[in-house]
């Protein structure tokens, strides 16, 4: 097994045992970038290997950062001509905390353009491929730091969440994807998209590696007043085999569009009452409505976020605008003008605050919420073009823990052979529970064949 190929907890493992340096594991991630990424297009911009240095409790080994971290290295564009050349000030706070911990940075991944997309295609850089079929989509937004995972060019990637742009392409790509609660981890330099649900998160390879990550970029923040200022746990003992007790339910089996996947969904169900758990099905409030409530607020604090961008200060004038962001910003525009805002953006969060007390609802029944990821497999590339909702219908069934701020994750839970794409199972938890959707992943990949990495490391 080439050292790329390995996870994080296995690479940490063999440098302990002096098997390998941590050198040698960046350099295989640095050739397999050169070998693979002319193709797949997961990183925008890339390091040409001088920038590693043993360092920390990870001795400067790599991880890859989505385009929208603000980074001293490299550029920060969030994959928009607008932002093109743009080199930043200063790092985001997570990516400093990554610094610290002693991880050297290998480039910056393709994203859709400021995030607004679900397949990596709106970014003005051209689309990223999905490793596990070229023809196919990665997901998005954060679909290079998904692809890069996958295709075995970093360790781990640093993504981020709005309404699924972590657990989406995590589920794509068939790798592991982890979001803590809102708040957890910092958005000081984070380029903002919607601000009331950006979520820093992490594209893994096995829970184990999302379960080590995660930690070390939680906590306050000075320098964000939405941060959080509880001490953020230690997430690596609650890495589980059994489920015995927890009392899960399962939501959104009874959608329509699931004809073609609930039987994969269904032995899911299954899969989990064998580690253990009690499933049933529940009731929630209709995703759909989270489509309409996650349109309206997003789209509006799209148009306040992206107004800062004049061509002013980032160089680049409004018209290097793509297509879609220009959609939203038009959008949101009209949403927050005089006589409409009380119409639809303050009644948006009216219902808004109805999908938190729903899941309070839910929680007081359940320990645990599972459901699909996203109703399909990776569409093909392409598949985007001219629907303008493409993605608020592939993340339908995150959207409504993304909007109320729930930690969620997603796990491989199917591979077609036919095809070698994956299905992710969506695991959420009340907020700030971060150890229970730990604890319902790490046994569900125990328990099951689907993680192909976790099936190396049996």
């Amino acid at each position: 097994m080439k050292l790329n190929q390995l996870t994080l907890t296995q690479a940490l493992a063999g440098i302990k045992a002096q098997k390998f340096s941590a050198r040698e594991v960046y350099d295989a991630c640095v050739a397999a970038i050169k070998e693979k990424n002319p193709d797949l297009h997961a990183f925008l911009d890339h390091t040409d290997g001088s920038n590693y240095q043993d360092r920390g409790r990870f001795h400067g080994l790599p991880l890859a950062i989505k385009d929208n971290f603000c980074t001293h290295e490299f550029q920060t564009r969030a994959s928009s001509a607008v932002l093109d050349g743009f080199h930043a000030p200063y790092q985001a706070t997570v990516v400093n905390k990554l610094a610290e911990a002693g991880f050297s940075f290998l480039g910056k991944t393709n994203m859709d353009a400021w995030a607004h997309g679900s397949s990596t295609e709106t970014s003005d850089y051209g689309p990223t491929k999905n490793p596990r079929n070229p023809a196919h989509a990665p997901g998005g937004s954060s679909g290079g730091s998904a692809a890069a995972v996958a295709a075995d060019m970093c360790l781990a990637a640093l993504g981020s969440e709005t309404a699924g742009s972590v657990r989406q392409p995590a589920a794509w790509c068939g790798c592991v994807g982890f979001r803590p609660s809102y708040g957890r981890a910092s958005r000081y330099g984070v380029i903002a998209m919607a601000s009331s649900t950006d979520s820093p998160g992490f594209l893994a390879k096995t829970t184990a590696d999302a379960a080590l990550l995660t930690p070390l970029i939680c906590g306050p923040d000075p320098y964000d007043a939405t941060s959080s200022p509880e001490k953020f746990p230690d997430l690596s003992p609650h890495l589980a085999t059994s489920l015995k007790g927890k009392k899960i339910g399962f939501l959104y089996l009874d959608i329509p569009g699931l004809e073609s996947t609930r039987a994969y969904y269904e032995q899911a169900w299954r899969d989990l009452e064998k580690l253990g758990a009690q499933v049933s099905a529940a009731t929630a409030r209709d995703p759909q409505e989270a489509i309409g409530v996650y349109t309206v607020v997003q789209r509006s604090e799209v148009a306040s976020n992206l107004g800062r961008y004049d061509g002013l200060r980032y160089g680049h004038t409004r018209d290097h605008f793509g297509a879609e962001a220009r959609r939203r910003i038009m959008l949101g525009t009209f949403l927050l003008s005089q006589g409409y805002a009380d119409k639809y953006y303050v009644q948006a969060q009216k219902v808004r605050t109805l999908f938190m007390q729903d899941f309070a609802r839910l929680f007081s029944e359940f320990d645990i919420l599972v459901s699909p990821v996203s109703p399909s497999f990776a569409k093909t590339l392409g598949s985007s073009e001219g629907n303008a909702l493409f993605g608020e219908l592939e993340d339908i069934f995150v959207e409504p823990s993304a909007i109320c701020g729930l930690p969620a994750g997603s796990v491989p839970c199917y591979h077609d052979p036919a095809t070698n794409l994956y299905l992710g199972l969506n695991i959420m938890a009340p907020f700030h529970h971060e150890t229970d959707v730990i604890e319902v992943m790490s046994a569900f990949e125990t328990g099951t064949h689907w993680n192909s990495w976790h099936n190396q490391e049996k």
